[in-house]
């Protein structure tokens, strides 16, 4: 018996259409408080779970254009490995971000 796949693309700027239903069940959720939903389906996460997550791999961070101003020597030396170096900085400084932020 072979396995058919259906794969469908939703275009955001085109959400589908809801059945009167569906907005009634939304409205009906949206309505309610926080305390009122009930998480007992949901098994608790072992204390240690976190500790073995892992970034998505393939997850890309947003760029953004910015000027620096930095030592010429601090820049002769990111160049002198030749193309990259912009990389290479983004490398360094990701590296001491990740260091603080784990504290």
């Amino acid at each position: 018996m072979p396995n058919k796949v259906v794969k469908q693309s939703i275009d955001p700027a085109k959400p589908l259409k809801l059945s009167p239903k569906q907005r009634a069940e939304i409205a009906s959720l949206l309505a309610k408080r926080d305390s009122e939903i009930d998480y007992s389906d949901i098994a608790p996460l072992p204390k240690d779970f976190l500790k073995a997550a892992v970034r998505n791999p393939f997850y890309k961070p947003v760029k953004a254009s910015t000027t620096v101003r930095v030592d010429s020597d601090v820049l002769m030396w990111l160049k002198s490995d030749g193309k990259g170096y912009q990389t290479r900085l983004n490398a360094i400084l990701r590296e001491a971000m990740l260091k603080e932020l784990a504290g």
